[in-house]
Formats: C-alpha cells, structure tokens, sequence
C-alpha cells in the first residue's frame, strides 16, 4: 500500500519560507517521479513541482524563481523549499508519486498525500 506523508506546511508572512517534506512508501517501482500539486478554494488544482529520478525538474511559470524541488531517492522523499511566498501561493499541497503522470499537468492522478494547508498573509 502506497503512504505519502506530507510535512512542513504552516502559516508565513508574505516574503518568508517554508519547506515541505513528503516520504513515500510501500511504492516498489524502479522508475518514478515525485511532485507537488496545490489546491486553493475556487481555484483550480495547479501542478508546482515536479522531479524525476533523474534529477530533471519542471516548474509552474507561478513559482519559477521562487520554489526548487529535490528528491532523496534513497529515502524516496521529496522536499519543496518554497521562498519569496506570496498570499497567492495560500493553498492547500499535495505530494503526489508515479511511474505514469508525471507532467505538471497529470501529477494528481498519481498517489497522493493527504496534503499540508500552506497560508501566506500578507
């Protein structure tokens, strides 16, 4: 049985940091990419992050320059350092893993965490 667990999220002033940690087990596959989507009230799911096993990463245009995922694949666990947070990035993340839906695009179709509430004021 697959189990991500999310950690990390909190409460930020507009301009601060926060780091997210998401573990992954029970998920047996050679090849697979791990990432980040986010979820606000009345906005659409939007992908972040993503990162395969190769180390190659792709980013919304929304937090390019600000956000920077890295994976240990040894520990099968994601990080998303998110700096320069602004009140849009207030939203609720999810890890997400694959073998499959590994675009910005499909990464909430993968296996998913139960997410970590992300609140930036301003």
């Amino acid at each position: 049985q697959v189990q991500l667990v999310e950690s990390g999220g909190g409460s930020v002033q507009a301009g601060g940091s926060l780091r997210l940690s998401c573990a992954a087990s029970g998920y047996n596959y050679d090849s697979y990419c791990m990432g980040w989507f986010r979820q606000a009230p009345g906005k659409e799911r939007e992908g972040v992050a993503r990162v395969d096993d190769d180390g190659s990463t792709s980013y919304a245009d929304s937090v390019k320059g600000r956000f920077t995922i890295s994976k240990d694949n040894a520990k099968k666990t994601a990080y998303l350092q998110m700096n320069s947070l602004k009140p849009e990035d207030t939203a609720r993340y999810y890890c997400a893993v694959s073998g499959t839906f590994c675009s910005l695009g499909t990464l909430y179709l993968g296996y998913g965490g139960q997410g970590t509430q992300v609140t930036v004021s301003s």
